[in-house]
């Protein structure tokens, strides 16, 4: 699996919407800026995350997002199946006079199943209030950093 630029930036701009609307909605410019992501491509990326139910948006000339939800209930799951859709490795189609051959069902089970159930407790496992700690984190450990 390869996490596509979309949803690399989705990530990026839920983790700064997150921090940032605590209060109030957030401005896709004001993501836009703060993120380096061109606001054109991060309104196709919020449209996405609209229709998935996980932001919601506020309209007029002050508009902008919110949440949806807690971001302690936004898997990262949902976020990457909202803006890629399936992210699970396909299984292979097998010919029914091939199913006796034992290295595609090893392949498929050792393989293709593992990656896939891993992926999935990761995924659905870990939050977008994870994530936002995280960021905090880096940003925190940052600005306290002194040089001589």
């Amino acid at each position: 699996m390869k996490l596509s630029m979309k949803s690399r930036y989705g990530l990026r701009a839920l983790i700064d919407l997150s921090i940032h609307s605590k209060r109030e909605h957030g401005a896709l410019n004001s993501i836009s800026e703060r993120n380096a992501i061109s606001p054109q491509y991060l309104e196709q990326v919020f449209a996405s995350l609209r229709k998935a139910g996980l932001v919601r948006s506020v309209k007029g000339p002050q508009g902008g997002y919110l949440l949806a939800r807690d971001a302690k209930e936004i898997t990262v799951a949902s976020i990457i199946e909202a803006l890629e859709g399936e992210y699970r490795l396909e299984p292979e189609v097998v010919p029914e006079e091939c199913r006796h051959r034992g290295g595609i069902m090893a392949i498929q089970k050792l393989l293709i199943d593992r990656v896939n159930r891993g992926m999935e407790d990761i995924l659905n496992h870990l939050t977008l209030d994870d994530l936002e700690k995280e960021s905090m984190e880096y940003s925190d450990y940052g600005e306290n950093m002194y040089y001589i």
